[in-house]
This record gives C-alpha cells, sequence and structure tokens, in this order.
C-alpha cells in the first residue's frame, strides 16, 4: 500500500504499473475506495482545542477550593460540587446527546459543544461577586452540559477521519486536548488567583481568569462554525466504508444499546473502565484538600502536583497509542496501565505525607503516567470489541460509568478524609484499583474492528492473485520467455509453468526475479506485507 499525495491508492497504482511492464494500454482503473486527507489533523486538532478550553472550567474551582469557599462564603463541599457537577450532567445527558451524535452527524455535535461552553465562560464573567455564587454556578453547569457533548467524541473522529493504521494514535490526540485541559487548570489558577484577603482585589483577580477563558472559548467557536466538517468525502478505511453503507432508517438507539449489554466483555469493560477514570477523577477534585492538609499553604504546589499527574499521563496517552497502532495488543496493553495505576496509588498514598514535595511530584508523575494513560486505551478497546456499533454509543456507556463512579468515589473519599485523614481515603481508592485489575484479566479479547479490515484486504489480495494469473501476467511472461529463448514457441499453463512446443516444463521464477521484480516486490509487498518474497508471489499468484 502507497500513500500518494492525501490519497491511498491500491489497486489503481499497481494495475497501472503492470500494464505498463506488460507493454500494454493502461486497463480500467479504479477510483480509490479510501483515501486519507490532510484535513483530518486540523479536525482533530480543532476538537483538542475545545475540549481543552471546557476540560480546564472543570477543576478550576477545586484546585483552589479554599480561596472559593472565602470568595462566595460557602463550605468545601458546596466548591467540590462546581467539579461533580460535570459528572452528574452526564450521567441523564450522555443518552439523547449519543442519539444526536449517530442521527445529526459531527459537526452538529461539535457546534452544540463549543457554543455551550462559550456561553458558559460568559456567564461566569457576570458572575464575580461574593453574593452571586448561584451565577458562577450557573456558568458550571452550562459548561457541564457542554462536556457531554466532548467526552465521546475522540473514538468517533479517530474512525470517521483516520486510516486503520493511525485510529489510536488519533483517538490518543483527542483525549490529549481533554488531558491538557485538565493540566492548566491545575497550573493557571493557583497561579492567577492568589490567597489574598481583600475581596475586592480577589475579584479582580477572578475575574481575569473568567474573561480569559471567555476569550478563548469564544475564538473556537468562531473556528469550528467556520473549519468543523462533517465527514471526509471518500473514507479512510474499509471498516468505516462499510459502515456508511448500513441504513441509518433500520438503525435503532435502543436496539444498539441492548446489543451493548448483552456483550460481556464490553460490560465488564464498562465496570473496569468506571473504577479507573472514577478514582482519577476523586483525587482531582480532592487534590488541593489533600495537599493543604499536609502542606498547609502551598496551593500552587498543589496546582503543580495535578499538573504533573496530568502532563505525565498526556506522555502516557500518545505512547500507549502509539503502541497500540503498532502491535493491537488491545488486552495486554489495557491490564498492564491498569496494574501499574494500582502501584502508581499506592506510591502516592505512602508518601503524601512523608513532608518531602519532590518525593511527592515523583509518586504523582508515576501515578499519572498510567491513570491518566489508561482514558484512550479503555475508548479504543470499546471500539474494537463493539464494531460495527457507534463509537459515540460505546464510548457514552464508557463515560456514564465513570461519571457514576467519579461521584460516589468524590463523596466518600472526602468523607473519610474528614473524619479519618488523607491515607484510609487514599487505601479506599487502591481497594477498588485492585478490584478494577482482577476484573480487567477475565475481559475476553474480540477484535472485531481489525477483523473487518482483515478480511477486506484478504479479498483484495485474492483479486489482484486473480488478475495476475490473467491477460495481464501470462502475456508478459510468454514474451519475456519468447525474447529469452528466441525461435521456441513459449506458453504458461495453468499451473504457472513454461511450456514449449517440444512439451518440455520448468518453472521460470528463478529467471523472473531480476526482470519482473520491481513490480513483482509491490505485489509481494501489499500481499505478504512485506514479507513474502518474490519467487514466493510468483508461484502463489500462477506466474
Amino acid at each position: 500500500m502507497r500513500e500518494n499525495g492525501d490519497a491511498t491508492f491500491v489497486e489503481a497504482n499497481l494495475s497501472k504499473k503492470l500494464a505498463d511492464e506488460a507493454g500494454e494500454p493502461p486497463t480500467d482503473l479504479r477510483e480509490p475506495v479510501t483515501r486519507l486527507y490532510r484535513r483530518r489533523w486540523l479536525i482533530v486538532l480543532l476538537f483538542s482545542s475545545y475540549s481543552l478550553c471546557n476540560s480546564f472550567q472543570w477543576i478550576q474551582y477545586g484546585i483552589v477550593n479554599n480561596i472559593f469557599m472565602k470568595f462566595y462564603g460557602v463550605d468545601s463541599f458546596a466548591i467540590d460540587w462546581m467539579s461533580m457537577v460535570y459528572m452528574l450532567a452526564y450521567i441523564p445527558c450522555i443518552f439523547p446527546v449519543t442519539w444526536m451524535l449517530d442521527k445529526k452527524g459531527l459537526r452538529v455535535i461539535a457546534l452544540v459543544a463549543a457554543g455551550l461552553n462559550c456561553m458558559g465562560t460568559w456567564i461566569k464573567v457576570a458572575s464575580v461577586r461574593p453574593q452571586l455564587f448561584w451565577v458562577t454556578a450557573l456558568g458550571q453547569v452550562t459548561c457541564s452540559l457542554a462536556q457531554v457533548f466532548i467526552l465521546g467524541m475522540p473514538s468517533r473522529i479517530a474512525s470517521v477521519w483516520f486510516g486503520s493504521h493511525e485510529v489510536s494514535t488519533a483517538c490518543s490526540i483527542g483525549v490529549f486536548g481533554n488531558q491538557l485541559g485538565v493540566a492548566i487548570g491545575f497550573l493557571v489558577p493557583p497561579m492567577i488567583v492568589p490567597n489574598v484577603d481583600d475581596l475586592d482585589q480577589l475579584a479582580h483577580h477572578i475575574s481575569v481568569m473568567f474573561y480569559m477563558t471567555a476569550g478563548v472559548a469564544t475564538c473556537l467557536f468562531i473556528l469550528v462554525v467556520i473549519v468543523f466538517q462533517e465527514q471526509p468525502k471518500i473514507p479512510p478505511t474499509q471498516a468505516q466504508l462499510v459502515a456508511r453503507t448500513l441504513s441509518t432508517e433500520d438503525y435503532s438507539y435502543t436496539a444498539s444499546i441492548l446489543r451493548l449489554l448483552r456483550n460481556r466483555p464490553f460490560v465488564l469493560l464498562i465496570v473496569t473502565y468506571g473504577l479507573n477514570v472514577g478514582c482519577f477523577y476523586a483525587v482531582g477534585t480532592l487534590l488541593n484538600r489533600m495537599i493543604i492538609k499536609h502542606y498547609p499553604g502551598q496551593e500552587l504546589n498543589a496546582g503543580r502536583i495535578g499538573l504533573t499527574i496530568v502532563i505525565a499521563g498526556m506522555v502516557g496517552s500518545l505512547i500507549s497509542g502509539i503502541w497500540l497502532d503498532r502491535t493491537k495488543t488491545y488486552k495486554q496493553t489495557t491490564l498492564a496501565v491498569y496494574l501499574m495505576s494500582f502501584v502508581g496509588m499506592l506510591v502516592f498514598t505512602f508518601t503524601l505525607d512523608l513532608g518531602h514535595l519532590w518525593v511527592l511530584f515523583l509518586a504523582a508523575g508515576i501515578l499519572g503516567f498510567f491513570m491518566t494513560g489508561y482514558l484512550p486505551l479503555g475508548f479504543e478497546f470499546a471500539v474494537e470489541m463493539t464494531y460495527p456499533e457507534s463509537e459515540g454509543t460505546s464510548s457514552g456507556l464508557l463515560n456514564c460509568s465513570a461519571q457514576v463512579f467519579g461521584i460516589i468515589f468524590t463523596i466518600c473519599q472526602g468523607k473519610i478524609i474528614d473524619s479519618f485523614g488523607t491515607r484510609p481515603g487514599n487505601i479506599f481508592l487502591c481497594v477498588f484499583l485492585f478490584l478494577g485489575t482482577v476484573v480487567t484479566g477475565f475481559i475476553k479479547t474480540d477484535l472485531r474492528r481489525q477483523q473487518a479490515n482483515q478480511q477486506v484486504h484478504s479479498a483484495v489480495s485474492a483479486s489482484l492473485r486473480h488478475r495476475l494469473r490473467g491477460a495481464l501476467a501470462r502475456p508478459c511472461v510468454a514474451w519475456w520467455a519468447d525474447r529469452k529463448w528466441q525461435g521456441v514457441g513459449w506458453d504458461v499453463t495453468d499451473q504457472g509453468l513454461l511450456s514449449c512446443h517440444k512439451g518440455a516444463h520448468f518453472s521460470p521464477a528463478d529467471h523472473l526475479v531480476g526482470v519482473l521484480g520491481p513490480w513483482v516486490k509491490e505485489l509481494s509487498n501489499h500481499i505478504e506485507g512485506g514479507s513474502g518474497s518474490c519467487v514466493t508471489v510468483l508461484n502463489e499468484t500462477g506466474v
């Protein structure tokens, strides 16, 4: 397979080259059935950008929990809900949003997501007064609704726009934006909003942060309106080509949900994904409270530790995506990363109260690399085992599970921290991560999307073999033999052997390697994945 410009042409280019080598005019060339567009990178980067802007706002209150408590005069549980509302809004809204994604497509969902996010930021701009906590809460609720239109998109964008060899990487880039937003949410608010006693000065700092967020969200909304496209004209993969042929009138969202819930491996993945990501949500929401409890006055370092968790996770996500594209070892990779998430949580738990911040930064990096790096793995593993069901539906169920566990874990861990301290609260999370690791080991590997692509690839290879046995290959071989041994009439038998008028037969493969090697090698690379020799391919194709 060769990439020519933006397009991936397989049979068209090979047919033309075979015809040229045979001294014949080109036969009827096929149009490419799949194609990769450069625009795909712009689409996924734009999505990542408005996902970043939205996820930044998830944690912007929680990471300076004590400062917003003082400004608005509310308790810590109220500020915790400014993060948990993102989880709560997702649970009832994900099913109608997923239905909209299947019926209306990517562009409509992107417009609604960017529009709601922009609206929420401007509502917050109007809330910078101590008595207007309800207004800032309204803005956060609006942004949380936008998040429902965002979280299930990475795997759908990857499938609709990217080739089979890059879907995991594309999905990782989509998740990367969300993680980067959380990282900035950990870092920037403690820098912009310092812990000062003057409420007027504090209002000024909060206002600066809200205006900056609103400006970025507005620019991204405009870009989505102008740039974001529904889907490429020509699909990027054979699996996507098949998916487009399915009748939308015959599609039933309810039936799809029921089929997914009858898929036992996927149900186990729903549970394990929810446990892992729910633990991450709890740690992120309560991080400020845990750090301040052991390191008073270290709001800025609390943000930096959160930043370390997420940045390490972004590296883990990209490495995981590249690894999956190359190896397709979904079960093994998911299990290994899950186990290391449990180990990372143990390390974080028992180093939190040692009194050495550098040790805590190191432990946070280990935890983040695996726990946050697990996010795209779960998405891609789900899409593989549920094909040809909608990617948005499978991702939506995973995220719904994560939000439910996130709310439960955040509330329970918060109560445990208040009553017993940070270590028991973190051990509470470790127990569930260990349980998730065990359950992941029982998930059966069923890579349906890979099987679909391989079946189409095998069919194309068989078609090429058949064509080589026909009018192009045999005259080419007979013509070469007649040139090699002039004066003897040569023909090609059905077994791929040269025959002369005297009835002698022999295989010409060894002699043909030098003459026909260039185009045979191209065929070999396509049929055998680059591992077959010219002689093997010649014999297999009947030349």
